[in-house]
């Protein structure tokens, strides 16, 4: 089976690569990421509508849980070198730009040379152009843009190369985009993005106004949420870039309705188990994991039988949270489960009573936008708790399609956990509500269109 698998997707790569289809080149850090499905459905469904996608990774992932898309994609696949650090001197530090060049230039040397040959001019001005935000935003920045001005080269000698790419977009919109930008310029075609959260909330990520100008430069934008909208929109102003507003576009990530599709009358779990009170999210600060545990104390406290359990991927973070949990002594009701598949993660939606997600702004400015596990659980039935942050009252309307308190409020988040155990049928009328409202807005095939159309748009005149 995985032979013919594997033989069906190189016809099918080849076949692409030489036909005169028009492809845009997909840049992202890391192709396959368990956390980033909405990425390998995006391909997926925009693949199954026509589009031709070819796929430059920065990094290859290893240990990553195999989402069932991720093996029914199709699409040819790019891995770049990888960039040395250049090692570290007798004090730690690191061996600074000159180490890194000179560990990593062997491996980006024939793809520069080809550039330089091929398109000079666009590619000693780029090199100026590196120079010149380097002296923008301050000397600390020159090491980051040399290494993405190795990597966009790279990817524009591919581009030229292959000829049938003629536009490139990148997920996230820091360092991907900052290649996907310079890869553009080198190789003469046109670029666009998707901005996220953090990578448009945290400064350090784009310092000064180089978010701005990444806008600007760029065919189009899309991000996910009406709050990043306005924020967006408004640093395009600051920047009196005022042309640019109109080149942004909310589209929802939205999910598989096909996978996430079972709607739910009550829990189906047998009422002789205490009922399942699900979290999934990167073991991260921004998930508020931390004020989930003090919630589920609470309730605990309170006399009310519950179990507890968070998916999620394991980082240094994780060691918190369960150091939470033995000091709260709910060894035995909460539970950790690494990260997991959506096919898998599925069962575990239908064995739950409730979804939590207390998501929170941390002092950096990280957050999230809209969650991709709260529009899958309310899409299988589920009734949700989260917070009032960011893009989530977009998603969860309070008291119709679910429960929103207070960030950083563990007690308003017992309480409303409380509630929803105390009040089975408000969970059941809220989950319909809210099954019928991803149903209208959150359907990944419908909204993909409107994401095919800006591709199809700019296609329509060359990319470039």
């Amino acid at each position: 089976m995985r032979k013919e698998l594997s033989t069906r997707r190189f016809w099918r790569c080849w076949i692409m690569e030489n036909s005169n289809e028009k492809v845009i080149g997909y840049v992202l850090k890391g192709y396959g990421r368990t956390s980033e499905t909405f990425i390998s459905n995006e391909i997926e469904l925009l693949e199954q509508a026509g589009l031709k996608i070819r796929v430059f990774s920065m990094k290859k992932l290893s240990g990553q849980a195999s989402h069932g898309v991720t093996q029914r994609i199709g699409v040819p696949i790019e891995y770049l070198p990888e960039v040395e650090s250049g090692g570290s001197d007798r004090s730690g530090r690191s061996g600074g730009l000159v180490g890194m060049l000179r560990a990593s230039w062997p491996r980006f040397s024939a793809s520069h040379l080809r550039l330089m040959r091929a398109r000079p001019l666009d590619y000693l001005s780029t090199l100026a152009r590196v120079i010149g935000l380097s002296l923008i935003y301050g000397r600390g920045t020159g090491r980051a843009f040399v290494r993405e001005f190795l990597q966009a080269g790279y990817i524009a000698a591919s581009v030229i190369e292959n000829g049938a790419i003629s536009h490139l977009h990148a997920h996230f919109a820091h360092t991907a985009t900052t290649v996907t930008l310079l890869a553009a310029s080198m190789c003469g075609r046109s670029f666009s993005f998707t901005a996220h959260a953090k990578d448009i909330y945290r400064v350090d990520m784009n310092p000064g106004d180089l978010l701005a100008r990444k806008i600007r430069a760029a065919r189009f934008v899309v991000t996910c949420t009406e709050a990043n909208l306005n924020h967006l929109s408004q640093l395009v102003k600051l920047a009196k870039f005022s042309e640019s507003a109109g080149k942004i576009h909310v589209i929802y990530h939205g999910v598989d309705l096909k996978l996430f599709a079972r709607p739910r009358d009550g829990n189906p779990v047998s009422p002789l188990q205490p009922p399942l009170l699900l979290a999934v999210g990167r073991f991260v600060e921004k998930k508020g994991f931390l004020d989930l545990i003090d919630a589920w104390c609470r309730v605990r406290d309170d006399g009310i039988a519950f179990r507890g359990l968070i998916v999620g991927g394991m980082t240094e973070y994780t060691e918190k949270v369960q150091s939470r949990i033995d000091e709260y002594r709910l060894n035995g009701m909460v539970s950790i489960e690494p990260a997991m598949t959506q096919e898998r993660l599925k069962s575990i939606y239908d064995q739950s009573t409730i979804f939590i997600l207390p998501s929170l702004i941390t002092e950096d400015g990280d957050r999230d936008g809209i969650p991709n596990v709260l529009v899958e659980a309310m899409a299988i039935g589920l009734p949700v708790i989260s917070t009032n942050i960011s893009g989530i009252p977009e998603l969860i309307r309070d008291g119709e399609t679910g429960l929103l308190v207070p960030q950083r409020e563990p007690a308003a988040l017992a309480q409303a956990i409380e509630r929803l155990l105390g009040d089975p049928e408000l969970g059941v009328r809220m989950a319909i509500k809210g099954g019928e409202f991803i149903h209208q807005r959150f359907d990944a095939r419908k909204n993909i269109a409107t994401l095919k159309g800006l591709f199809d748009e700019v296609l329509k005149v060359g990319g470039r």
